[in-house]
């Protein structure tokens, strides 16, 4: 059985977010919840609020939610949002706030 969760248009930069969801892809929901709590990154507080979502989403289903493994996890480009930052001698630069879209999938196999 699987259970899913996404978490869209996350204010986190892709590259950041993926730090994070390879260190917990393959463990079992329950070691990565723990290691999540404690891992220094502002990446794992997004990615633990999308694990604890599908761990949810698995107890709906009947299934043991702790016991489950993760079995995918990536991180998905999002909409960047462009600002301007002004410069010298009437110039502009381009400063783009990227988001990211986290998917995590927990399968009991």
């Amino acid at each position: 059985m699987e259970s899913k969760a996404i978490l869209r248009y996350a204010r986190l930069t892709p590259r950041k977010a993926r730090r994070v969801v390879d260190l917990i892809r393959g463990r079992k929901a329950g070691e990565a919840l723990i290691s999540l709590r404690f891992m220094p990154y502002r990446g794992a507080k997004y990615v633990e609020k999308v694990l604890r979502s599908a761990m949810a989403n698995a107890e709906q289903k009947n299934a043991d939610p702790e016991a489950m493994k993760v079995a995918r996890a990536f991180v998905d480009d999002g909409p960047s949002m462009k600002r301007m930052m002004p410069r010298s001698m009437g110039r502009a630069n381009i400063i783009k706030k990227r988001t990211s879209h986290i998917t995590i999938m927990l399968s009991d196999e």
